[in-house]
């Protein structure tokens, strides 16, 4: 007693009370575990869940695929939600985009997974779901997150209709010969049409549309004959846990004190803490320290079974450890590893160097562990005169470079130069000097300062993609005449219905890269959408253009471009340069040069001080003599004056819209 009076006196004392008998009772001690306003299925404690109680048959794993922004991440959350995964509450807003930059932009850019619980006609069920991003961009996620499924579900807009991006993810699915579940979603929006979507939906991919689920995922109406579907329609893995352990990892993260966090599939055997395994791709053994599921946050498990997806810690310390795609083992029982990933293709690459050198080490460790979290960035080793030690990056898109730096800053807090994005062009050459210092005769450019001279090769290629434009008819003239301006060669034109059309263009990947997708936004009021695929090289006739401030080049800012737009690309750079540099005080003449030839010019004005203030009248030769004195001190400085570009100029000054 007189301990429990004690601390009731000390409780008392710390909330301002006199005495404990002024004080009300302290409120009670909350037991250990989950707290029902918390995990609404409290009932269940996660803790003492037994994995092996889910066999093979009763598993489901499946992804959520879509155009951008047609409500994957909402609807994941009210699955999340009825499963009793997370608590239900208004905060429930995109709770499987877990980083700064998916809350910023709005958008997913992380494949994300979590295990949820769920009961069917008097059977437990684990639903392994994993949220995909929707930009084009990002599709090297989806293609991952799809090789740890069975089936998807396909979610597509009521009021937007089919898009770009469904038809590529539709497709991805239906090569890896998944079962698809079409969900049509925000049917409680005023302009919502879904007969109009399921017809699309039937004339594009032949599902009928009495298969399609109508949902408002906001709302959550319908939703649960969602789950239901998943359970009826999507077939269970077909593995075994008797077979010889074989987890396949399909993502990573770096953890700065437990290592490398990967996210496994497995498809064969089981593992627990204390198994010893082996990595297929490094060959190196390991202790498996923790096992889990992710509910979305990571569980502990005591052990996983095959057809079930979760994490695993094993003491990997370095990055280049765990390799997505890799195939991990039992050790002393090997098995064939599995196929892996197809590596992802860069479309776009840039230059990034720290603005400070003493940052290299920082920015190089930085790098690695962020390319672990997002494999489909390419990087080689490069140096600029200006610039000095940095990196070649490859990415797959635009976007995805401005949302890798943004990640960089944030995740990482470093602050780079990015140079100025360019894709990968080929040369085949016909100097016998060329062929033996490459030792090949067709070799791939990627920095513009490597492009060789025209007389040393017979012929330049560019990349080419296969472009789909899905935009209302309306809008037809006005996108047909862009992708003319953007060198696109047309393919197909077909109507999906009577007021959307699909477009196909073969588009040069340098004309689509920069400011394309904006300027097809901008002409069809936000309607239209636009993804592309890989479709090889094709000949051209390329140049390099430098740029040059004051007679010295700028060599972050050569570009290769093909002739014809030549004079109106130097016109537009030197214009946009003229607005991106501050004024200094001397005049700055912006070039751009072909070789030799100066093809176009702008010049920014100095700044100038009033030194005939001071004269009120008096003789002429007086006001000459102090303007020919600033004259020549104007151009002392030009001769030892540097010209910075102000590092975030380079990717303002090659959009091509001006910004109003």
């Amino acid at each position: 007693m007189a301990l429990a009076s004690r601390a009731t006196l000390r409780w008392a004392r710390l909330r301002g009370f006199g005495s404990a008998a002024a004080a009300p009772c302290p409120p009670p001690r909350l037991p250990a575990g989950p707290v029902a306003c918390v995990r609404p299925y409290s009932s269940r404690d996660k803790e003492k869940i037994d994995m092996s109680t889910y066999s093979v048959e009763s598993i489901r794993n499946f992804s959520i695929i879509a155009h951008v922004d047609h409500g994957k991440s909402t609807l994941a959350d009210r699955l999340l939600e009825i499963t009793g995964t997370i608590a239900k509450t208004d905060r429930n807003k995109q709770v499987l985009d877990k980083l700064q930059v998916e809350r910023e932009r709005g958008i997913t850019v992380k494949a994300q997974s979590a295990s949820l619980f769920y009961s069917h006609e008097g059977v437990n069920y684990l639903l392994n779901l994993i949220d995909t991003p929707g930009h084009v961009d990002f599709s090297y996620e989806v293609s991952r997150s799809l090789s740890a499924c069975q089936g998807v579900i396909l979610v597509v807009d009521a009021n937007e209709g089919i898009q770009a991006q469904t038809v590529a993810n539709f497709y991805l699915a239906f090569e890896a010969q998944l079962a698809v579940i079409p969900v049509i979603n925000k049917i409680d929006l005023k302009n919502a049409d879904p007969e109009r979507v399921e017809k699309q939906i039937e004339k594009l991919f032949d599902i009928p549309a009495d298969e399609c689920i109508r949902i408002s995922a906001k709302q959550g109406t319908n939703v649960e004959r969602v789950l239901q579907k998943v359970i009826e329609k999507i077939p269970p893995p077909q593995f075994n846990t008797t077979d010889p352990l074989k987890a396949l990892v399909f993502d990573s993260t770096f953890d700065h004190y437990r290592g490398v966090i990967a996210n496994i599939a497995l498809f064969g055997g089981e593992i627990q803490k204390g198994h010893k395994i082996v990595s297929a791709h490094t060959k190196k053994r390991y202790e498996v320290n923790e096992v889990g599921i992710l509910t979305p946050n990571e569980q502990p498990m005591q052990k996983l079974y095959a057809g079930q997806v979760g994490y695993l810690i094993a003491g990997m310390k370095e990055v280049t450890e765990a390799q997505i795609g890799d195939t991990l083992f039992m050790h002393k029982q090997p098995v064939e590893p599995l196929p892996g990933f197809k590596s992802a293709k860069p479309m776009v690459f840039a230059g990034m160097y720290p603005v400070d050198q003493s940052e290299y080490n920082n920015l190089k460790s930085a790098l690695e562990r962020l390319t672990l979290n997002d494999s489909s960035v390419s990087v080689h080793r490069d140096s600029s005169p200006a610039l000095g030690a940095g990196w070649r990056l490859g990415f797959l898109g635009l976007l995805h470079m401005e949302v890798f730096n943004q990640r960089l800053e944030q995740e990482y807090n470093m602050s780079v130069i990015l140079t100025a994005p360019t894709v990968p062009y080929k040369a085949i050459l016909s100097s016998a000097k060329l062929i033996k210092e490459y030792g090949k005769e067709e070799i791939t450019i990627i920095n513009p300062a490597q492009f060789p001279d025209k007389l040393s090769v017979s012929e330049y290629l560019e990349p080419t993609v296969l472009g789909t434009i899905i935009t209302p008819h309306k809008y037809i003239g006005k996108i047909i005449a862009l992708c003319q301006d953007h060198r696109a060669v047309q393919k197909d034109m077909l109507y999906i219905d009577e007021h959307r059309v699909m477009l196909k263009y073969l588009f040069p990947l340098n004309e689509i890269v920069l400011d394309f997708y904006d300027a097809l936004k901008s002409l069809s009021s936000g309607y239209a959408s636009f993804d592309y695929e890989d479709a090889g090289y094709q000949a051209a006739d390329l140049i390099k253009m430098d740029i040059l401030l004051n007679g010295n080049p700028v060599e972050e800012l050569a570009t290769i471009i093909h002739n014809d737009k030549a004079y109106a690309t130097g016109k537009f750079l030197c214009e946009r340069l003229k607005d991106a540099i501050p004024r200094q005080l001397f005049e700055i003449a912006i070039q751009a040069a072909v070789g030799k030839k100066i093809i176009a010019r702008e010049t920014l004005k100095a700044y100038r001080k009033n030194v005939v203030a001071k004269c009120y009248g008096g003789d002429i030769t007086r006001r000459m003599k102090l303007l020919k004195r600033q004259a020549e001190g104007k151009k002392l400085m030009r001769k030892i004056g540097n010209v910075e570009v102000p590092k975030d100029a380079f990717i303002h000054v090659l959009k091509r819209q001006s910004d109003k």
